[in-house]
């Protein structure tokens, strides 16, 4: 039994709320490690191994980096469909804390499972990628759940760049000592060239689920107390009616909801595509594209925070207008650049805003939620905007490139997302406004 369960839960209470930052450490050196910086870059060379970018799939031909971005599709559109009813069902069970760690485990098994891929065994470099991507977004839903039940609402934009910002620091942490393994293998009495890549797989799965301990061990299990009875299905199915009804009564929620499914596709599309890119249409080394991450990730850590307050001085709803601006002009400066020296500039724009978007994101939807005890079901819609979004993105990325050869005319797609978000969070604000409604964004 965790400690937090043991006694009577307070709100805002700092031990708690720590040990719930800490999954960000835990588990962004999957999303970093994984899908941002030594997986796409070994997934590229391994499939790449014969000299052509062609690979055979289940009878089928693909680009390489188009499978991986298929790949990533298909594991998003399976968590967004199974993500709403599994979040219905933990909160009508109070089984949140349960859901998570499934996940966790899996997604870090998955990571373990990479180790022993190689140009022998592709079916096993997709299947545990897909997996691990299932297990990293299923048990962020519950985890994004429990910011509106730990931390009072004027707490959760700094409690949400908390949690981002360690995960930035955590995982950069991870990924010098994996660089310095792949880099510098004589140091560690390496001879097999793609064995320090593979370790560091490893090396994700056992922190990330080692480190998720701790969070654990501190998150209540069950703050209101709900009853498990019933038929589970029958009463997931029930709940998730339940905040479908109050949603769509929620004007100024749902449009939010649509600004963050448009804005948010053209993000997270550009943090799983960046390293392939910057490999591809920039021709940088291997090296060079790892710098172009830590750059990334170390100023991702003061953006999270300076989002945070700006947002305090011009509201929540504004200041993501003003990250969206920046987007915009990223990904036209993105379309132009050639030299490596100028991917290095746009990275540290790319980190300076990305921090900031994803955390502030999280918590102004937080703070647009009504009083309710289904927070899990309602933070499921957020995930599902997001992941739809994603698997558009990724699909819309590779689709584009196949069909034109060239990485860089999937980027006008992503300009359209980011200036279509843009306008939702326009009408969001006038919405908003209209409603009446004072929750600080």
């Amino acid at each position: 039994m965790s400690i937090a369960s043991t006694a009577e839960f307070s709100k805002g209470d700092k031990r708690t709320i720590n040990g719930w930052a800490m999954y960000d450490w835990a588990n962004s050196v999957y999303s970093l490690v994984i899908t941002t910086a030594i997986f796409p870059v070994y997934w590229t060379t391994v499939t790449s191994e014969n000299g052509s970018e062609q690979v055979s799939f289940l009878g089928f031909q693909f680009t390489n980096s188009a499978l991986y971005t298929y790949s990533l599709s298909f594991a998003f559109l399976l968590i967004a469909i199974l993500s709403p009813l599994l979040s219905a069902i933990a909160d009508s069970s109070g089984s949140k804390k349960g859901f998570m760690k499934f996940f966790c485990w899996l997604g870090g098994l998955s990571c373990i499972s990479l180790y022993f891929f190689d140009s022998s065994n592709l079916w096993l470099g997709i299947f545990g990628f897909v997996l691990a991507t299932i297990g990293y977004s299923g048990s962020i839903v519950f985890y994004n759940a429990y910011l509106p039940e730990i931390a009072e609402p004027k707490d959760h934009d700094r409690v949400s760049a908390k949690g981002f910002s360690l995960g930035y620091i955590g995982s950069s942490l991870l990924l010098i000592f994996n660089l310095s393994m792949i880099l510098f293998p004589d140091l560690y009495g390496i001879k097999d060239s793609s064995f320090a890549a593979r370790f560091s797989f490893l090396l994700v799965g056992v922190w990330w689920i080692g480190f998720a301990q701790i969070t654990f061990n501190r998150l209540p299990k069950n703050i209101h107390k709900k009853e498990r009875t019933g038929n589970y299905l029958l009463n997931g199915y029930k709940a998730l009616i339940k905040v479908w009804k109050q949603l769509k009564d929620l004007q100024h929620l749902k449009v939010f909801l649509f600004a963050f499914f448009f804005y948010n596709m053209g993000v997270q599309t550009v943090m799983y595509v960046a390293t392939i890119f910057g490999k591809k249409e920039v021709m940088m080394e291997d090296g060079q594209l790892i710098v172009t991450v830590l750059i990334i990730q170390f100023v991702a850590i003061g953006g999270a925070y300076l989002f945070s307050w700006l947002s305090g001085k011009k509201g929540n709803l504004k200041t993501l207008a003003i990250a969206i601006l920046i987007w915009i002009g990223i990904c036209i400066a993105a379309y132009n650049v050639y030299s490596i020296n100028s991917f290095y500039i746009l990275a540290m724009i790319v980190g300076f805003v990305m921090g900031g978007i994803q955390s502030l994101s999280r918590s102004t939807y937080s703070k647009m939620l009504p009083e309710t005890k289904e927070h899990a079901s309602f933070f499921s819609f957020y995930d599902v905007c997001e992941k739809f979004g994603l698997v558009l993105g990724t699909a819309s990325y590779g689709i584009i490139e196949e069909l034109t050869g060239s990485m860089r005319n999937s980027i006008i797609a992503l300009i359209t997302y980011f200036i279509i978000g843009l306008i939702f969070i326009a009408i969001t604000i006038r919405t908003y406004n209209r409603s009446g409604i004072n929750s600080g964004v």
